[in-house]
């Protein structure tokens, strides 16, 4: 049995599909994955064939650049449609299903050639705040409308903007390929039914919303810390782990400077980790140490609080290990995720695009304390840890039962 697992952008969007891919090679399956050149190195490791999709480069778009002109987001759109339906057909040739994650440009050409090669499709997100419901706004709400606030009408306007950017090149390749044009993308991209690859404690399915929950999609990493992380554990108190991903935004350097700070003020160490924007230590003093990429669900284990960004992998990792978290929430989800952390009573959400060193001291005092690390502790025996294992079972079934049965 074949299975072609899709996704695009940063380490976050990989990784889960990195899980459900190693789960369902262990049941049997014959799995490849679409995923961006920079995927390469972390598929290697798992044994998964990687088919390069996807920009060569680690770049965001950063706060204050100035936005793209109408013709480069014309070729941009373009460009976005026709480097899934160039790539895609010969990885998807000879599978059996399909599952894809990630942004809808891409999710909609990769249904498009599932629906050319008589493929079933699957898309599944990350947080309850991708798909489109009235529970919550979309994320990076932009109200074409003053005044806005009622969620279904966010979702449509949002649908608008998507449409007019996107159906025009996604119908020119849909109907070189003798297929119809679509009307509603959000529709076909997300489907009837999508799933929704969380957990039910951290982020639960909302009421009302036709979605399959299968738990999250986490690896677990048994691979040891570098010698000078245990070192460093081994030498003091348990640090502060301050780090924000793939965040190159304008303002996370200003940002884990402020968080460093306020660490220091407490008396407490800091491992900050450099991600995308190559964050440096503010000094050489022996109290900080700067790591690149590191076993976080070790790590997390093993410190006393975290300050992230609040992407989803880092929120569940930071759940499963019992350790209290704040989240500085500046885009997509992340937001959710902070609300969330601060609903459960494990942490603390800063909604600001760059809490300064006054906004910080009072939820380091309030996540670092007894009651705080009990419930994150409590909260931490509750979530799931098989989603992936879930998942790829209830996929090769459904895949098992609706190919006929072979005759002697």
């Amino acid at each position: 049995m074949r299975v072609l697992l899709s996704t695009c952008g940063s380490r976050g969007d990989v990784e889960p599909l990195v899980a459900l891919a190693v789960r369902l090679r262990d049941l049997g399956a014959e799995v490849r994955m679409c995923a961006p050149p920079p995927a390469a190195e972390r598929l290697e490791e798992v044994g998964v064939v990687h088919v390069p999709v996807g920009a060569k480069q680690r770049v965001m778009l950063q706060e204050g650049m100035p936005p793209p002109s109408p013709e480069d987001e014309r070729r941009f759109a373009a460009e976005a449609i026709d480097m899934q339906f160039d790539n895609v057909p010969a990885a998807a040739e000879g599978s059996d299903v399909v599952v894809v994650t990630g942004e809808m440009a891409a999710a909609v050409s990769v249904r498009s050639v599932a629906e050319k090669l008589g493929i079933p499709y699957h898309y599944a997100a990350y947080s309850p705040v991708y798909l489109p419901s009235s529970h919550f706004a979309p994320p990076l709400d932009e109200r074409t409308t003053p005044g806005v606030t009622d969620n279904r009408v966010l979702w449509e306007q949002r649908h608008e903007r998507f449409y007019e950017r996107f159906a025009g090149p996604l119908n020119r390749r849909r109907a070189s390929a003798g297929l119809a044009p679509l009307e509603n993308l959000f529709d076909y991209g997300y489907t009837d039914q999508p799933w929704l690859a969380t957990d039910p404690v951290l982020a639960p399915l909302q009421p009302g919303l036709d979605a399959v929950q299968t738990g999250s999609w986490i690896l677990p990493d048994e691979r040891p810390l570098p010698a000078a992380v245990e070192a460093f554990l081994a030498a003091g108190a348990p640090p502060v782990y301050v780090g924000f991903g793939s965040s190159t935004a304008l303002g996370t350097a200003e940002l884990a400077t402020s968080a460093i700070k306020a660490i220091r003020a407490k008396g407490r160490r800091v491992i900050l980790s450099r991600g995308w924007a190559e964050l440096a230590l503010p000094d050489e003093g022996p109290d900080c140490l700067a790591v690149e990429e590191v076993n976080l669900q070790v790590l997390f284990g093993r410190v006393a609080a975290v300050i992230h960004g609040g992407s989803a992998g880092t929120a569940h990792i930071a759940a499963r290990a019992g350790v209290p978290q704040i989240i500085v929430a500046r885009h997509t989800d992340q937001p959710y995720y902070a609300d969330r952390v601060a609903e459960l009573g494990i942490g603390a959400a800063h909604h600001e695009p760059a809490p300064s060193f006054d906004d910080l001291p009072s939820s380091l005092t309030a996540v670092l304390s007894p009651e705080t690390k009990a419930r994150a502790v409590e909260v931490a025996g509750m979530i799931s840890e098989d989603g992936a294992v879930v998942t790829a079972e209830r996929l090769l079934d459904a895949v098992r039962r609706r190919k006929p049965a072979v005759s002697v």
